[in-house]
């Protein structure tokens, strides 16, 4: 049962690891892909800073500015101009698209052109990847001078998509990662509990591990800490062979030296204080471990 334990405990250190470096790699791919964005984010900005030069030299501007685009919120733009234009609808709709076939993510989009006052909507259509679903109005028509803003949006691309689903996935996967390890720690714990605050009988002993003491035929014998955790390996195992490997790891392994003669030692300490028991004794199995032999 005990090897069993530490078997397990040893494995959860492997698992918790590979978790780490789980989400470790999930979390690069995540940022890459956004990195990704970002960069595509920037060049469509440069893009539409082009479509506002284009409609100024086709107003017969060639000299006021086109202010800094504006990224109004995710997916969504706007151009803005120094001084007042004109356009036709056709021309507008000609250069967005021609410039935008250099996006490869601006496949779906909605324009709408807006009085600087008022935020009224002077012009605005819709352009789909599927040609049939487009929604283009007022083409030959010229709209009159005016302070205008250019609202571009832009349908969420695959990539944002993926990316928020990538860190969705992962907090879905930590989260429950997190409880299933929660559990299993609480009953182990639960299960330790238990173990060392019981007391345990063999023979005539009375093992209390959590006074460090037994009670042998009325006599109470103290023991250090470092006994009772090796007394108490043996408790749970009766009368099976003990390997001396896995008495050393389990008692000393935490401090980060183990001694061989200190094994020996202690095994020789308990066993003055279990002779107060005549039926029971601590032997050596030659080649293999210790054994806590108890006759009935």
């Amino acid at each position: 049962m005990s090897e069993s334990r530490n078997i397990f405990s040893g494995n959860r250190k492997y698992l918790y690891g590979g978790i780490i470096l789980l989400f470790i790699a999930m979390a690069f791919v995540a940022f890459d892909m956004t990195g990704t964005d970002d960069f595509d984010s920037a060049r469509r900005e440069v893009l539409l800073r082009r479509v506002g030069d284009e409609l100024l030299t086709q107003s017969g501007d060639s000299r006021s500015r086109v202010l800094p685009i504006e990224k109004i919120q995710e997916n969504e733009y706007q151009i803005r101009f120094e001084n007042e234009i004109t356009f036709k609808p056709d021309s507008l709709v000609s250069v967005i698209q021609r410039l935008l076939v250099n996006d490869p993510l601006a496949r779906d989009y909605v324009v709408n052109v807006l009085n600087c006052g008022n935020s009224s909507v002077a012009y605005g259509y819709a352009i789909s990847h599927n040609k049939k679903d487009d929604i283009i109005a007022c083409r030959g028509r010229v709209q009159p001078k005016g302070c205008y803003m250019i609202n571009i949006k832009f349908k969420p691309s695959g990539i944002n998509t993926a990316a928020n689903s990538y860190f969705l996935g992962i907090l879905l996967f930590l989260a429950f990662a997190g409880f299933f390890f929660w559990k299993s720690d609480r009953r182990r714990s639960a299960v330790l509990d238990d173990q060392n605050n019981s007391i345990l009988t063999f023979g005539a002993v009375l093992f209390n591990p959590q006074e460090r003491e037994m009670v042998i035929n009325e006599n109470t014998i103290d023991l250090t800490g470092t006994e009772t955790r090796l007394l108490h390996i043996f408790a749970l195992s009766p009368n099976q062979t003990i390997a001396r490997t896995r008495l050393q790891k389990e008692i000393w392994e935490d401090e980060g030296i183990i001694v061989g003669r200190s094994l020996d030692m202690f095994i020789s300490k308990l066993r003055k204080k279990l002779e107060f028991d005549p039926n029971i004794k601590i032997t050596v199995i030659r080649g293999k471990g210790y054994k806590l032999e108890v006759s009935s």
